[in-house]
């Protein structure tokens, strides 16, 4: 991280957003995370309002890094895999995995940035709509093969079970995914920033 306003951003990585809105000394720092945890959530519009702010509390010889850093944020919260690698490689970081850009594609087929059309949005609600049929065609079979020593099971009792055990395997998924994520990012605390 740069000196100056910014250097102020891994101390400050920790606050909550209530005491980050309130931070006065280091405003540039502050809203900087804040616009970062928008894009995080996909929130484009509150990330960018937040850069911008923060582009107008740091010194002058702060700004391309910071522009860098914001469109970076952009990029992810508007779901463009391709610019988000390329500004995470200018900013000296390693570009997102192979993984990580395929899930943000599908994130962008998905749900689609605000402002995407009519046709976009409807594809999104189809391809959710596509999983949520297959995911519980996976439970029903999984039920229905679990079922068949004791002589089968019926459709609505094969679906409840289908849709019991989906809910399990994606929320052991999630968890999973959390812990690792947590574990990534005390990793990227713990190793050398750029400079």
């Amino acid at each position: 991280m740069r000196t100056g306003t910014l250097a102020a951003v891994p101390e400050l990585e920790e606050r909550t957003d209530e005491q980050l809105k309130s931070e006065s000394k280091h405003r540039a720092a502050a809203r900087t995370i804040l616009g970062a945890r928008a894009a995080e959530r996909y929130d484009a519009q509150t990330a960018r309002r937040y850069f911008n702010e923060a582009l107008a509390a740091c010194t002058p010889q702060e700004r391309p890094y910071l522009r860098q850093m914001m469109k970076a944020s952009l990029a992810q919260a508007e779901r463009r895999p391709d610019e988000l690698k390329e500004a995470m490689e200018k900013l000296g970081q390693a570009p997102p995995t192979g993984r990580q850009m395929l899930a943000l594609r599908l994130m962008g087929l998905v749900s689609p940035p605000p402002g995407a059309g009519v046709a976009a949005r409807a594809r999104g609600i189809a391809i959710l709509l596509g999983i949520v049929v297959v995911l519980l065609a996976a439970g029903y079979a999984m039920a229905e093969l679990g079922a068949l020593p004791f002589g089968g099971i019926g459709l609505l009792g094969g679906l409840l079970v289908g849709l019991v055990i989906v809910i399990a395997v994606l929320g052991v998924l999630a968890l999973l995914g959390r812990r690792r994520q947590a574990r990534q990012r005390e990793a990227a605390r713990a190793g050398p920033r750029p400079g």
